[in-house]
């Protein structure tokens, strides 16, 4: 009996695979537990495009994340905080900061993929780091600045 596996299933395959297991198998655990499906000609079609159409979305969204680490390597921020004597910062600048002042240049990043590479306490130059698709982690530079208002 051959079946499309509709999750992964230990010792037998991994999602939207093909696999031929014992009739009982399959109709007894496989498909009411809605694990598989029986694997006709239109449900294989089904799969075999729904595959073509996940490979093309994945390749766009590799392409666009490419443009948006070129656009971040290249981004320079300006961060104004107010400051106590010696020029210390009250608080800390922090990554939801740097998204807040990306998204004012209209680049979007969700504020959880950017990391501080140091902890910002005072005025000055620092890099934040953003974990797009893959391997992809531009830096990006923040300026720290005095608030005069």
């Amino acid at each position: 009996m051959k079946v499309i596996l509709k999750e992964d299933v230990d010792k037998l395959g991994s999602a939207g695979e093909v696999v031929d297991v014992k009739p009982g198998y399959g109709r007894n655990y496989l498909i009411p537990t809605a694990k598989a499906v029986m694997a006709t000609e239109g449900a294989i079609r089904e799969i075999e495009n729904r595959k073509r159409q996940a490979a093309m979305r994945a390749e766009l969204t590799i392409d666009a994340a490419k443009e948006l680490a070129e656009q971040l390597e290249t981004t320079s921020l300006t961060i104004p905080v107010k400051t106590g004597e010696d020029d210390k910062i009250h608080g800390t600048v922090t990554n939801i900061h740097v998204a807040e002042a990306l998204e004012e240049r209209e680049i979007l990043v969700d504020r959880r993929n950017i990391s501080i590479d140091q902890e910002i306490k005072t005025l000055g130059e620092y890099t934040a780091t953003v974990e797009l698709v893959g391997e992809l982690k531009p830096k990006v530079k923040i300026w720290v600045v005095k608030d005069d208002s």
